[in-house]
């Protein structure tokens, strides 16, 4: 071969090199191969175990008495130690169900597995049961599981093995015994008096004698499907997700809507199985760590609204204890709060974010202002339609003064109406920048701000998106009953149907229709007392005033019929506001006030400030630009 020939083969061998250094994955990457590897052998092993014992057992429990007596006690003990080691005592047993409760939670636990079985909310019901309790899930639909690895690599999974139960008072122990009397593993739940939080400890006794030396970390696998606990499907989904913090403090949420699937590396301080009103969250003290977090949404007919599933691991030492607590309880923003009392901000478990109040800004208003006036009408025992009456004339009051300023400004420009006919007149569509131009010359004489009825909007926005994010998430409306709506936390139908219809759904909410007559009502009024020009703009935006109502029907007919009934009085008040204040108003002396002051001021060109400067500036570079268009258009003819 000649020179070129080996330089050809040298650079492709480069090539190659480069490529594969390139290419090769990270630790990080590698790790992760590991893991996945480690999981797949897992689930194999743990597969054959299950396999092995279904068919130990089965076997000994359907031979013929000739067969039993030929397969001794002695034989199928060889086959479970086989199979088991030294868990073998655990792999038989009779499942039972043991209760530990307090004033606000009834907690089942099964001795398989060791394992919640069932938990109940004695204050609350389930939806149109006046009788049971609520129960967040029971039997088969939740699952906790830890993955034990033994000293000859045998990997024993707790879901297959029986425990022994030992009640004492509030404090109830699983252990799960071994061949050696005096090494086993306790599973030690406490149940404090009137709380919804318990205690879960993992604690092995003398276990260095029956696992692994080298073993770091235990693994858990966390299952749970949400049952639908409520009237309104729709919102339960938007509100059912899986949401976990960081150890650092960061509030994260898989998908409300659609099937997800995330990883983190990170260390969790707890992890949430929420739906629109309740949670089963369970949290460690020292954080969960190479987490694998998927939800998965269900089908209506199934009875139930996601299936989530969790599978992480645990520090784990063979001489210390797990600690970790279950809070099984109501999504209320008081009661998660309490959690956080007297602790500092790094051990804050901010379970208070399982409930959803907006934004920011949104979220602000809702812990400032609508949360504790909501307490306290509740406090002094009022019936729940008088508690949002009265929060009602509350916000009103105190947006009162900001939305007389807005109708001043609405009745200036009302008075000044004629005025602007003759600007409109005078400079026809085709000159819009020298109408608004003369507009605005107008408005500085007459001392009016067009921006300023923007400000009563401005500052009620959060209160109105407060009110919002408030009522659908208000555990303290569920069940409560106003008028014709027996549950002011869903929609209240007047009148159903079996077929959904597009957009409208299946059913009419009369509350939501009352809210949308008097809004078209209120509009009404309000196109009354406004200004409007001749131009195609002005009627256009006046056919969209009144196009807004409908909208919010079809937009509020699936909501809590406590916000359609807040926003209804809200409607009224608005009215009789706009009434009084335009029986109030005199437009003979508003003109007068703006006659003085134009005279005050003589010919001499107002100075403007703030946002008409802005404008002024930007109408004069419009103009500037259309003349230069003008001239450049004029030369080239």
């Amino acid at each position: 071969m000649d020179k070129n020939t080996w330089i050809g083969f040298l650079l492709i061998a480069a090539i190659i090199v480069g490529f594969t250094m390139l290419n090769r994955p990270s630790k990080e990457e590698l790790a992760e191969r590991q893991r996945v590897n480690d999981s797949i052998m897992l689930a194999r092993q743990m597969e054959y175990e299950a396999t092995q014992l279904s068919a130990a057992i089965s076997e000994a429990s359907s031979s013929s008495s000739t067969e039993k007596e030929e397969e001794s006690a002695d034989a199928l003990e060889e086959r479970l130690q086989a199979a088991y080691g030294d868990f073998a005592p655990s792999a038989r047993g009779i499942e039972e169900l043991v209760t530990i409760e307090n004033e606000k939670v009834r907690l089942m636990f099964t001795t398989k597995g060791g394992r919640l079985y069932r938990a109940e909310l004695k204050e609350y019901k389930a939806y149109g049961d006046t009788i049971n309790d609520l129960s967040l899930f029971t039997g088969e639909e939740a699952s906790l599981s830890f993955t034990l690895i033994t000293a000859n690599n045998r990997i024993i999974t707790t879901s297959n093995l029986y425990f022994t139960p030992i009640l004492n008072d509030s404090v109830l122990t699983m252990r799960l015994q071994t061949n050696d009397e005096d090494a086993y593993l306790d599973m030690v739940y406490t149940l404090p008096a009137n709380d919804y939080m318990f205690g879960f400890d993992i604690v092995p006794h003398n276990m260095d004698r029956v696992l692994a030396q080298n073993v770091t970390s235990v693994e858990m696998q966390w299952n749970q499907l949400i049952p639908q606990q409520e009237k309104g499907r729709k919102f339960e989904e938007r509100y059912s997700t899986l949401q976990y913090m960081m150890q650092g403090g960061d509030i994260e949420q898989l998908s409300e809507g659609k099937s997800a699937r995330k990883k983190e590396a990170g260390r969790i301080k707890w992890i949430a199985y929420k739906d629109q009103f309740f949670s089963t969250v369970l949290i460690a003290d020292d954080g969960f760590t190479g987490s694998v977090l998927e939800s998965e949404p269900q089908s209506v007919a199934s009875g139930y609204m996601k299936s989530y599933k969790t599978t992480t691991s645990l520090d784990f030492s063979l001489r210390e204890p797990i600690h970790m607590r279950y809070y099984t309880g109501p999504n209320h923003y008081n009661t998660l709060k309490a959690y956080d009392a007297g602790k500092d901000a790094a051990d804050k478990l901010n379970l208070k974010s399982l409930v959803p109040l907006g934004w920011k800004i949104v979220a602000w208003v809702n812990v400032i202002l609508v949360i504790p006036m909501f307490d306290l009408f509740t406090s002094w025992g009022l019936h729940i339609g008088l508690i949002i009456l009265l929060m009602t004339i509350v916000i009103k009051l105190i947006i009162l003064p900001f939305v007389f300023k807005s109708y001043q400004s609405t009745a200036k420009m009302r008075v000044l109406k004629p005025q602007i006919d003759e600007i409109n007149e005078k400079y026809p569509i085709e000159k819009a920048q020298e109408r608004q131009r003369a507009t605005m010359a107008l408005y500085q004489k007459a001392g009016v701000s067009p921006m300023s009825g923007c400000l009563p909007m401005l500052f009620q926005m959060p209160v109105v998106m407060a009110m919002f994010w408030f009522f659908p998430t208000a555990i303290e409306l569920r069940g409560k009953s106003f008028l014709w709506a027996d549950d002011l936390s869903t929609y209240d139908s007047i009148l159903s149907w079996s077929t959904p219809l597009p957009i409208i759904g299946d059913h009419l909410s009369l509350f939501c229709v009352l809210f949308t007559i008097v809004n078209i009502a209120y509009t009404y009024v309000m196109m009354q007392t406004q200004a409007s020009g001749n131009d195609p703009s002005a009627k256009m935006m006046k056919y969209m005033m009144y196009f807004m109502p409908l909208m919010f029907f079809f937009i509020f007919n699936d909501y809590a019929a406590g916000l359609s009934y807040y926003y209804l009085l809200a409607l009224f008040f608005s009215i009789m506001q706009t009434m009084i204040f335009r029986w109030t108003t005199d437009d003979a002396k508003i003109l007068a006030e703006m006659e003085a002051y134009a005279k005050k001021k003589g010919s001499e060109q107002p100075k403007a400030s703030g946002l008409m400067a802005r404008l002024q500036k930007m109408q004069q570079e419009q103009l500037k630009q259309a003349r230069e268009q003008a001239k450049q258009q004029a030369k080239r003819r």
